[in-house]
């Protein structure tokens, strides 16, 4: 048989959903709406689906908005059952191939366990052809949400990670109440958008070293870092982020390096042995440098936050 749209449209039409107590699960439908905007918007430029905060983002919205039975949202559900529609796949990571049936369907398990996955290339094909598109989506929201057309249609103009992102930045940030995470998909949300925002701060670069290194598919060296942990203190306020580096991220989370009250490196004599290669400069070649400051001075790191730092670390 050829996997042509009329393939597709039948497999999207049937998908094989759990259906107890005669309710079709919603999860897959979900999924795959959730797929096609993000190809629509060329935030998957390839078949490699990620389980990337804009895909959860984006999955959490349309669940939001349609379901109205008692099912639980949980993208890894449908990410990890879709293989049984024979169209959707798992790029696995090294240790992890052959043994499938062990990986548990958490958000968690899944990150640790997947690479990607990834879809039949025709399948692919297709779904970059506006026509197809429209026509594929036609088919899961006849199928599956046929009284919700409309509600759909306006759904997927929203760019739903990037209004979190617009939300969370006109706030300054926020703070979390231990109820307020419960829920791991929109923790994870949360923090990415944190993370993004405060690097978007900082133009892109580390605070550190001022290193920017951005790749064609927008992939970032930076991480937007909580200078007070937020698994301690759920403390996403800009003022309570810096960006670095991965290098130097991963140093200040263990106190190989602190900031003064007036924004200058503290590079401890004794925390670590460093060779550098000649013209290359160290870690202790910083110290007493200043950071690099974010563009909007009200969100340059909180003394405060800076001041538990480095306490923590016994930092001088």
């Amino acid at each position: 048989m050829d996997k042509d749209q009329n393939y597709y449209s039948r497999k999207f039409a049937t998908l094989n959903v759990n259906r107890n107590h005669g309710v079709p699960a919603p999860h897959k439908p979900i999924l795959l709406l959730s797929v096609i905007e993000l190809i629509e918007q060329q935030k998957i430029k390839h078949n490699q689906i990620e389980l990337s905060p804009e895909l959860i983002a984006t999955f959490l919205k349309y669940w939001s908005n349609l379901v109205t039975t008692n099912h639980q949202s949980n993208i890894a559900l449908p990410f990890f059952h879709l293989r049984g529609d024979k169209f959707w796949h798992l790029a696995l990571h090294a240790g992890y191939e052959g043994n499938i049936a062990s990986i548990k369907p958490s958000l968690q398990a899944l990150r640790n366990s997947t690479q990607y996955a990834y879809v039949d290339n025709e399948l692919f094909e297709l779904l970059q052809q506006p026509a197809s598109r429209i026509h594929l989506t036609q088919i899961l929201i006849q199928a599956w949400f046929p009284t919700q057309v409309l509600q759909v249609q306006k759904l997927y103009q929203v760019d739903e990670f990037q209004e979190i992102q617009n939300k969370l930045h006109e706030q300054g940030g926020a703070t979390y109440q231990v109820e307020d995470l419960k829920d791991e998909e929109k923790i994870f949300v949360r923090n990415a958008a944190f993370r993004r925002v405060v690097v978007s701060l900082y133009e892109q670069r580390c605070a550190f070293c001022r290193l920017k290194i951005i790749s064609q598919d927008s992939q970032n060296i930076v991480d937007g870092a909580h200078i007070k942990p937020f698994s301690e203190f759920r403390d996403d306020r800009f003022d309570n982020g810096i960006s670095l580096c991965k290098n130097h991220h991963w140093a200040f989370d263990r106190g190989w390096f602190g900031i003064g009250n007036d924004y200058k490196i503290i590079v401890p004599r004794d925390r670590f042995y460093e060779e550098s290669p000649i013209h290359t400069k160290s870690m202790q070649d910083f110290h007493e440098e200043p950071i690099l400051m974010p563009t909007q001075p009200e969100y340059q790191p909180r003394i405060e936050s800076l001041q538990w730092h480095r306490d923590h670390w016994q930092i001088a």
